[in-house]
């Protein structure tokens, strides 16, 4: 049980605190209730491209890195989907000084036209290696839009085109920053050898100043159910053809989240589930396989995706994942095998909690999602979860006309 204390500032920045004296260190994470979801259509890949910003230079602070590290600290940053994650770690001796470069870049970044042309071109050479000359690097572009009609999960954080950080202003920038990263619409953690008077004295005098912006209010439009399978053809010089299926999924508070969690382990959590016994080990199928999901709050999409071993065609491949989909559905797991990927989440769960890192990042989610308390739920609801629940959730999801599949073949 992660015990945690809680007070917001009239800014609207929600504070958490969680005191843990066995540690010499703190952790300070700041999390925005902004991701590439909350984007402009057309105006894509500005969550990701602020990851970046945010590294260059406050208002009084013009190297951002140098004080921390001076401070004996070290920080990084992640964008989804769904939020933004700043965060860093130091001594806990030398915490104010992350209160004072965190609160700086939230009251506002420097906006130097030599900062915005230098994170523009590190994201656009991101965008270039990683998604455009890697092999298999345009597949999730081509599934998300394969997949989505109308949520903004149609597009990566990276965004949807190139084009769009290429052709971001420092008018579009400045908007986007005074919209989403504002006290109000933040989730501030401290964790580690902190108290929580220590914390609120350095939060009111650091956070307390800036203020508020408009309250955002998160209206997307819904992913209407899928009535029929969509498939795509894609031909490109990669060493072996791969076949990518997905199936929409519960978002977060969805009542068979958990259970698809522990399905997808199932089936591919590693080489004793039943992708890898099956595909890889027994028929040599695929020379590798996976089953996985993004844990995205708003509904998602459940993966399998493998590489085929040389020789073997597309549709032999996509039968024989589909007649282990059927299993799932027609034939009740065994208790034991239930029980094994139960005892691997709690592992996972129970080695993630030992790190102040880490429970600092769960806390600020789960406040962001409504209580930092659920962090402490979430293990009885895997515990919870039967062979009768999975094979439910595995009826409601392998829905064939719920099916999205990416055909991705080699030119060689």
């Amino acid at each position: 049980m992660i015990q945690f204390e809680r007070f917001q500032l009239e800014n609207g920045l929600k504070v958490v605190v969680h005191q843990d004296t066995s540690t010499p260190m703190a952790v300070v994470n700041v999390l925005y209730n902004v991701g590439a979801k909350d984007e402009n259509p057309s105006k894509t890949g500005f969550a990701h491209l602020f990851e970046h910003l945010m590294f260059g230079g406050s208002v009084n602070i013009p190297v951002y890195d140098e004080p921390l590290q001076r401070a004996g600290g070290e920080n990084n940053a992640y964008t989804t989907n769904d939020i933004t994650n700043y965060y860093c770690q130091m001594p806990a001796e030398n915490l104010e000084t992350a209160f004072w470069l965190e609160s700086d870049r939230m009251l506002s970044l420097a906006f130097s036209p030599k900062s915005l042309e230098v994170q523009r071109k590190v994201v656009c050479e991101e965008f270039k290696e990683h998604y455009i000359n890697k092999p298999y690097g345009d597949a999730w572009h081509k599934m998300r839009e394969l997949a989505y009609t109308k949520h903004p999960y149609r597009w990566m954080t990276i965004g949807a085109s190139l084009a769009h950080v290429e052709q971001a202003t420092m008018e579009d920038v400045k908007d986007f920053f005074f919209q989403f990263y504002r006290p109000n619409n933040a989730v501030l953690v401290v964790t580690g050898n902190v108290n929580t008077d220590q914390v609120k004295e350095l939060a009111e005098k650091w956070f307390g100043p800036i203020p508020a912006g408009k309250p955002y209010v998160r209206n997307l439009p819904a992913e209407p159910q899928q009535e029929k399978s969509r498939s795509l053809d894609v031909r490109a010089d990669v060493p072996m053809d791969m076949l990518m299926m997905t199936w929409h999924m519960g978002g977060r508070f969805d009542e068979g989240y958990h259970a698809t969690d522990l399905l997808t382990d199932v089936l591919g959590g590693g080489a004793s589930a039943r992708l890898y016994e099956q595909l890889i080990k027994v028929k040599q199928l695929f020379s590798s396989i996976d089953c996985f999901h993004f844990g995205t709050v708003d509904p998602g999409l459940l993966v399998i995706t493998g590489k085929l071993v040389k020789g073997v065609t597309m549709s032999v491949a996509e039968k024989a994942v589909l007649a282990e989909v059927e299993q799932i559905k027609n034939t009740l797991l065994p208790l034991k095998e239930v029980q094994k990927v139960i005892n691997k989440t709690e592992s996972l769960i129970c080695f993630e909690d030992m790190s102040i890192m880490n429970r600092a990042h769960s806390l600020a989610f789960y406040e962001l999602l409504g209580d930092a308390a659920m962090m402490n739920e979430e293990l009885a609801k895997y515990q919870a979860v039967t062979p009768e629940m999975i094979q439910k959730t595995a009826n409601v999801i392998f829905n064939d006309n719920n099916r999205n599949t990416l055909y991705y073949y080699s030119k060689s």
